[in-house]
């Protein structure tokens, strides 16, 4: 006893004063952008002061039988419930149960820092002891009651009665009063407005704590159960400013820190956010200026970082939100991702642990899940593409080779490679993960940080809105995450680089790029089960939600677009562009003045021309067509090393020979070649005459040519040349043959020998179309032209 009583006191003796005025006028908490500008004070507003007698006994005694059921019989420290979370902190783990007591809670949130340690639980019961000395269970009530939150800034109870119900604190009902009871163990999660379901079961496990110390009697509980928490929330609610959707992080991140009450804790809070960027949001968000909206219940998720330190610039909450019933759509895991997870839970882990290249070829084809029903998985269009390499498949977003991808990797490693990078998936994984179809949700916040890891070189850095804080008694906290290597730079850059893919032309993102910003991005569109299909009678090509997460090295956007609930859902294309058009408007804006370089080259990865549908990769040959190569990443030591021979060096055209007729006056050229390498193959055929250049008389599949009308005496040469269809620079040697033309012979005619020589058409001027004059017709003998001549019209 005297060892533990020694340890409490060396524990206890340093802390901090009993100072009264912390009670009486709380700290408001003071919020820091990243220039160090103040940006918010938390704890300055939405507060009702009541005094202990203006509580209604039936509002206390909610709150006793759910935190303190021995308030009025202890000092300060409830024995019984400490030695039962003793009990569990030896067998569970240290800070597993708390045994606060109401007093104790007034002490951690205004005199104390919330880590879980035995100093400071020491100096907690020390002083809570000495409260309990000075003010009365009844003062100690009161301010408890007066500074507890309740969701958003709604701090104290007569300010909740007010926001949930529209009532004064006096005009409470006990189902009212024991659901108000219930929200300050989790303020958020136990919002009526945004989760009535979870509030109305918490607000029943108040009842039955009040039913069970006496306070009320079963049928008072049982009646009180059967009234719908939405029966009694009111409608009307304040509208809720842009700058709550970042506060809603900040509060995150300090109730990450333990129990404290950041609004009265007096904290100073320095955080990464951005003013400019976090305008400039709010505004896309708030107008149709610059993004068409098709009606004002139309909502988006915003998640601005940075991309090298996960630091949080802006968030984008949503559209004509109220403060009490409004989601945060940029932290809230509420949807499916669609086809951004493909870099995340398919593409990723198979570069990573089977360490393909970006060209490893996959084959789109009718395929199934490997599930004992061998489901059907299809494409967005119900087509196959056939073997395409997996940048094409990412690019074109096809289902089907993401699928075998996740399967090749296996579920294990695909499931480790996400969590690594903040995805909801510690519990399970399934093949319809590969897809999006995932049951847990994800938040364009965890989108924006796992594609931040792939802009950063393979580090992940938990995305963070505070940097530091600082306590009142001057207790500085450094609250930066540390980095996190989660995947080789290798895999890093060859998802980049694939991603790059999705912004080309075939890209699903086509037309969305920036020039000079080195835009990776991915798309992702979700679909409606039959069964919604059904019951709302969607049309065809209506969806639910669609996706934009995209990265420069400098920033990373995750953008979600849709509705609050399946009763609406996007019908137009224009209405499935939105998140790519507030994706461009976004990085563009931010990244203006900003110098944005390319992501480097790591080491280990090597750049390789290959034949394209070469399978497995091989090089290029030489005489590969020029649009069949492909420059493609592989990991050093993997790349090919057998040259591609479907492109070979052409057989030249062989036995080639040449035939003149001088009765027709023509050459016939001819040539064989191998059968089996005949198809896809043409015959360039060239001339020259008289040692002349060679010309290009015609490019044809036919093994003969005739050349008509050859020059008498020339010497004609012929070079053949085998040409690939496929790739025009192949080409063979040439194949040559030459010949020369004879002279046109020239016999003695005496047309007419028993003519003493009188021309009959001398001088009458008749002509008779042989130009000599003569009349008959019949030209002499030194201009017969050679037979067949084309020109002679006899």
């Amino acid at each position: 006893m005297i060892g533990g009583a020694t340890t409490f006191f060396v524990l206890a003796k340093d802390a901090p004063p009993l100072d009264e005025s912390l009670l009486k006028d709380p700290l408001s908490s003071k919020v820091y952008d990243m220039n160090g500008e103040l940006i918010a004070e938390l704890g300055i507003e939405k507060r009702t002061h009541v005094s202990y007698n203006e509580i209604p006994e039936l509002v206390r005694n909610a709150f006793i039988a759910t935190e303190d059921v021995r308030f009025y019989k202890h000092h300060g420290i409830d024995i019984i419930r400490f030695v039962g979370a003793v009990i569990a902190n030896v067998t569970d783990g240290f800070g597993s149960q708390g045994a606060s007591t109401i007093t104790q809670q007034v002490v951690k949130n205004y005199f104390l820092t919330p880590e879980k340690t035995l100093t400071r639980k020491a100096q907690e019961a020390w002083l809570a002891y000495q409260l309990e000395s000075k003010f009365s269970k009844e003062e100690i009530l009161e301010i408890y009651l007066n500074k507890i939150l309740f969701g958003g800034s709604t701090h104290g109870v007569a300010k909740a009665a007010e926001t949930y119900f529209g009532k004064e604190l006096t005009e409470l009902e006990l189902h009212e009063a024991a659901m108000l009871a219930g929200i300050p163990q989790s303020p958020n999660n136990y919002n009526p407005f945004n989760y009535p379901e979870a509030a109305e079961k918490r607000r029943n496990i108040v009842l039955s704590l009040m039913e069970q110390h006496g306070y009320i009697s079963a049928d008072e509980a049982k009646a009180a159960k059967a009234i719908p928490v939405q029966d009694s929330i009111v409608d009307s609610k304040p509208v809720s400013k842009p700058i709550d959707t970042f506060l809603d992080q900040v509060k995150i991140e300090i109730k990450e820190l333990g129990d404290i009450d950041v609004y009265s804790a007096g904290l100073e809070i320095y955080t990464t956010f951005d003013p400019n960027a976090q305008a400039h949001i709010d505004q896309l968000l708030a107008d149709n200026d610059a993004i068409s909206y098709p009606n004002d219940e139309f909502q988006a998720g915003i998640a601005l970082l940075d991309t090298r330190t996960g630091e949080i610039r802006a968030l984008g909450g949503g559209r004509n939100q109220t403060e009490t019933s409004r989601i945060n759509f940029a932290i809230d895991p509420l949807n499916q991702p669609g086809s951004t997870i493909k870099p995340i839970i398919d593409y990723g882990p198979a570069i990573e642990y089977l360490k393909w290249s970006t060209y490893h070829q996959i084959d789109d084809e009718p395929y199934t899940y490997s599930d004992p029903n061998r489901t059907p998985i299809k494409n967005y269009d119900n087509k196959h593409l056939g073997q395409m390499s997996i940048r094409t498949a990412l690019a074109k977003s096809r289902n089907i080779p993401a699928l075998k991808a996740m399967q090749a990797v296996g579920l294990k490693q695909a499931q480790d490679f996400a969590v690594n990078l903040g995805m909801p998936f510690e519990d399970h994984v399934y093949e319809s993960y590969s897809i999006g179809g995932i049951s847990e949700g994800v938040s364009p916040l965890q989108m924006a940080g796992a594609y931040s890891a792939f802009g950063n070189k393979g580090v992940y850095i938990k995305p963070y809105a505070i940097k530091k804080i600082i306590y009142p008694d001057e207790t500085e906290v450094d609250l930066m995450p540390e980095p996190n290597p989660v995947m080789k730079d290798s895999t890093a850059f060859m998802v980049t680089d694939m991603l790059k893919s999705v912004m080309l032309p075939g890209g699903t993102a086509s037309g969305y790029n920036v020039p000079g910003l080195h835009i990776a991005g991915k798309t992702g569109t979700t679909n409606f089960d039959s069964e919604t299909r059904k019951k709302y009678d969607i049309p065809s090509g209506a969806v639910p939600d669609i996706w934009f997460v995209g990265y420069t090295p400098n920033y990373t956007a995750a953008i979600w677009t849709g509705y609050r609930d399946n009763k609406e859902w996007m019908r137009t294309k224009d209405e499935q562009q939105i998140a790519k058009k507030l994706f461009k408007n976004i990085i563009t804006t931010i990244s203006e003045g900003k110098d944005t370089q390319d992501y480097p080259i790591p080491n280990s990865v090597v750049k390789v021309a290959v034949e394209n549908g070469s399978n497995p990769a091989k090089l290029a040959s030489e005489f590969t067509p020029e649009d069949m190569v492909v420059s493609e990443y592989f990991i050093k030591g993997t790349e090919p090393t057998e040259v591609s021979d479907k492109f070979k060096e052409l057989t030249p055209p062989l036995e080639p020979t040449i035939n003149y007729d001088q009765e027709k006056n023509e050459l016939t050229l001819t040539w064989s070649y191998l059968e089996n390498e005949l198809e896809g193959i043409s015959f360039e055929i060239s001339e020259s005459i008289d040692e002349g250049p060679y010309t290009v008389l015609t490019t044809q599949k036919e093994l003969t040519l005739i050349i008509p009308n050859p020059i008498p005496e020339a010497k004609y040469r012929y070079q053949i040349i085998a040409v690939s269809d496929a790739n025009p620079e192949n080409r063979s040697e040439p194949a040559t043959i030459e010949t020369e033309i004879p002279a046109v012979i020239e016999d003695e005619i005496d047309l007419f020998p028993d003519d003493e020589g009188e021309d009959p058409g001398d001088g009458d001027g008749s002509g008779d179309g042989d130009g000599n004059g003569d009349g008959t017709g019949i030209k002499p003998p030194d201009i017969v032209e050679p037979p067949g001549n084309p020109n002679d019209e006899d």
